[in-house]
C-alpha cells in the first residue's frame, strides 16, 4: 500500500505544517516555507516500487530547504539520489553553489546527504524518485559534478528518461513485487547512465572556468585540513598563491564564506561523530578537538546555536533516536 496524504480536512492554520510534516515523514526531512498569504494547499501521495520510492508532490508556490542541520538529525540511513520530474510549474534547485532552473517537462538530479532548496514560485506538480546512491555505481566525484543540473525534454537523456518516469510514476502503485524489483533496477540503470552523460559535461565546464576550478581545490584543501586548528583564511589564501580578498570574492557566488564552511562542516563532522554508537565512544571535547575546536566552551555554544542543542544532549538524542521506527505505509 502507499501513502496519500492532504490539507483538504486540516484546519487552515495548521496546513502548511502538515504537509511539511507529511514530506518529512515519507522522503527526507526538510523545513517548508510557503510563498502565498492563502491558507497552504498541498497533496503528497508515494509509492515504493522495489527498492526506489516515487512520490508525488502538488502543492501551493513554497520553499523546500534540506540543511546541514536537518541530515545531521536524521536517523542513519543510507544515502538517498533524488530525481525531480516536474509536471506543473517551474523549479529552482540550488546545491553546491549551483543553480538548476527546471521548467515544465524537465528534470534534475540532487543528493539528499548534501543542503539543497528547492524554490517552486507557482502552484507545482512534481514526480520525485528516490533510491540508495550505493545502486548506481558511480563514483562520489561523478555524483557531484551531476547534481543540481537541469536536463530538458529535447536535451541527453530527456527524450528517453522523462516519458518513462512519467509512464513509471502514474502506474507505481499497480505492479505486482516481482515486476517492481525488475523495473527498480532499470531506474537505477538509467539514472546511473544520467550521471555519466551529466558529470562529464558538468566537469569540462569547471575546467573551463579558472575560478571554478580554484573553488573545487580551495574546498578539496579544507576538508584535508578540517581537523586542524591552525586552518585559517591566511594559510588558505597562501596555499593557493592568492590575496585573502580575492579567496572572498571567489567564494561571493558559493551562498556562503570561507569561514561559515569551515565551521559548517566542522560541526557536520562532530554531529556524525557524536551520533555513533560504541562501547567506547570519544568524549565531547575529544570530538571537538578532533575536528579544530580548540576551545570547548567555544564548540558548545556553536554546537547549540547549529542544531538547537547542547552536544551532549545531542548524543543522547540520537541515541534515542535510533531505536525509532521510519513514518510506515498507509
Amino acid at each position: 500500500m502507499g501513502v496519500r496524504l492532504t490539507t483538504t480536512s486540516v484546519a487552515d492554520d495548521e496546513k502548511a505544517g502538515f504537509w511539511s510534516g507529511a514530506v518529512s515523514r515519507t522522503l527526507v526531512p526538510v523545513e517548508v516555507r510557503p510563498l502565498t498569504c492563502r491558507p497552504f494547499d498541498g497533496l503528497v501521495e508515494s509509492h515504493r516500487l522495489g527498492y526506489v520510492r516515487i512520490s508525488t508532490l502538488e502543492a501551493d508556490a513554497a520553499r523546500l530547504s534540506r540543511t546541514a542541520a536537518l541530515i545531521a538529525r536524521a536517523p542513519l540511513g543510507e544515502p538517498q539520489v533524488g530525481v525531480g520530474v516536474q509536471v506543473l510549474g517551474r523549479a529552482v534547485l540550488a546545491q553546491d553553489g549551483r543553480r538548476a532552473e527546471v521548467p515544465p517537462g524537465g528534470l534534475v538530479l540532487y543528493d539528499t546527504a548534501r543542503p539543497y532548496t528547492v524554490d517552486h514560485p507557482q502552484r507545482f506538480r512534481t514526480h520525485l524518485f528516490h533510491l540508495p546512491r550505493r545502486l548506481l555505481g558511480v563514483p562520489e566525484r561523478d555524483l557531484r559534478q551531476a547534481s543540481a543540473t537541469a536536463v530538458g525534454p529535447e536535451e541527453g537523456c530527456g527524450p528517453v528518461l522523462l516519458p518513462f518516469l512519467g509512464v513509471l510514476a502514474a502506474s507505481a502503485h499497480s505492479y505486482p513485487a516481482p515486476v517492481g524489483d525488475r523495473l527498480a533496477g532499470s531506474v537505477a540503470d538509467l539514472f546511473g547512465a544520467l550521471i555519466a552523460q551529466l558529470s562529464p559535461a558538468r566537469a569540462a565546464h569547471e575546467l573551463g572556468s579558472p575560478n571554478e576550478h580554484l573553488v573545487r581545490r580551495v574546498r578539496q584543501y579544507i576538508d584535508q585540513h578540517l581537523g586542524d586548528p591552525e586552518l585559517s583564511l591566511q594559510r588558505i589564501a597562501r596555499a593557493h598563491h592568492i590575496s585573502v580578498r580575492y579567496l572572498h570574492r571567489l567564494f561571493e557566488g558559493e551562498g556562503v564564506t570561507v569561514s561559515r564552511l569551515i565551521q559548517r562542516l566542522r560541526l557536520d563532522a562532530c554531529a556524525r561523530e557524536l551520533a555513533r554508537r560504541g562501547r567506547t565512544a570519544p568524549t565531547v571535547s575529544a570530538v571537538a578537538q578532533r575536528w579544530g575546536f580548540v576551545d570547548p566552551a567555544h564548540f558548545s555554544r556553536t554546537f547549540r546555536a547549529a542544531y538547537g542543542v547542547p552536544p551532549r544532549e545531542w548524543r543522547s538524542l540520537r541515541s534515542a533516536d535510533a531505536g525509532r521506527q521510519p513514518f510506515g505505509e498507509h
